[in-house]
């Protein structure tokens, strides 16, 4: 940013319609980040939303308010919040502004729930990518009420939905099913949470919607929409229950991997983060019995007991993918040579 050293920052643009649970979520992830010790600064870019549960650093109202617009303009509420991000984009100076002081912060941008925003209208996207220009990684979190499952006709419109958002926001993105502690209050499930939330074979859905005289009329259209998510092979979702912290966890391992973070000088830099986030699943060292009696020997040479005794398939392992990067290596030195 201007007149600050580069320092790269990053953050969670988080979207959803309306109801999904995003200024829950940005209250929830806000503290569980400080409980991790990291500085929290939460963006409202929403000028509708009223009353916010947490602490706001920046508040999209200070510049546009939506009720000024719909009277001025004669707009509705919809209109009146597409035109409020019209109008941020075109003054993104004042964003910058209130954000240059925030260096060193992770972000949370509560952003409006207008769907149109994220799926086809281009003030949001402009300004997520401006974003990027100032050096800041976002990963986009896109909230979908899990009682969407209940129902195949909604779960195929959300994967839809789910779809367009990614291709058309163009951030690294991670998509969340919210409020699954009230799962069972809407009703039972088709299939176990596994077939939603990996998005596995959506021709059972079809089956499903045959069942319905209303939709039986309307297989064919059902058929090119499922085809067209499974060709793609893009949508995948997180369960979330906020107030567990255990699925708040996964998201967050989640969001650093996309975006960066955990490969970054912050707390979150360390060899387990690395492994975790190559692996694709939690990877501690705990579960392997080490011995890390670091002990420092009197001449001020390592002692015999100052490095880990690794067990024989850790020691496997690491010696595997030695061997593969000196394989990658040497075979990058022939191909230049």
């Amino acid at each position: 940013m201007a007149g600050a050293a580069p320092t790269t920052a990053f953050g969670q643009a988080v979207i959803g319609p309306p109801g999904s649970g995003k200024t829950t979520y940005c209250l929830g992830m806000s503290e569980f980040l400080r409980a991790l010790g990291r500085r929290v600064a939460v963006v409202n870019m929403d000028p509708a939303n009223e009353g916010l549960p947490y602490e706001c650093a920046v508040d999209v109202g200070e510049l546009v308010g939506l009720g000024d617009v719909m009277d001025a303009l004669q707009l509705g509420p919809n209109g009146g919040l597409l035109y409020c991000m019209e109008y941020l984009e075109a003054n993104l100076d004042w964003l910058r502004a209130k954000l240059d002081p925030l260096r060193g912060h992770y972000f949370l941008f509560d952003c409006p729930g207008q769907v149109e925003l994220c799926t086809h209208h281009g003030a949001l996207r402009s300004i997520f990518s401006q974003m990027t220009q100032w050096d800041l990684r976002l990963t986009a979190v896109h909230l979908v009420d899990s009682h969407y499952c209940t129902d195949p006709a909604k779960f195929i419109s959300v994967l839809c939905t789910s779809l367009a958002t990614m291709l058309h926001v163009e951030l690294p993105h991670v998509n969340l099913l919210s409020k699954m502690d009230l799962i069972e209050h809407y009703g039972k499930l088709a299939f176990n949470l596994d077939y939603y939330t990996e998005v596995l074979d959506l021709s059972y859905l079809l089956d499903h919607l045959a069942a319905d005289p209303f939709f039986r009329h309307y297989r064919q259209l059902n058929e090119k929409l499922v085809q067209l998510i499974e060709d793609y092979s893009l949508v995948s979702f997180i369960p979330l229950n906020i107030q567990d912290k255990e699925s708040i966890q996964r998201v967050l391992q989640a969001v650093d991997k996309a975006n960066g973070y955990c490969f970054g000088v912050q707390e979150q830099r360390s060899l387990e983060a690395m492994m975790s986030a190559a692996m694709g699943a939690d990877f501690h060292f705990s579960s392997y019995p080490f011995s890390l009696a670091f002990t420092t020997a009197k001449s001020g040479r390592p002692g015999a007991e100052e490095w880990p005794r690794l067990p024989l398939q850790m020691t496997g392992f690491l010696l595997t993918v030695g061997s593969l990067v000196a394989g990658l290596l040497e075979g990058f030195r022939v191909v230049c040579t």
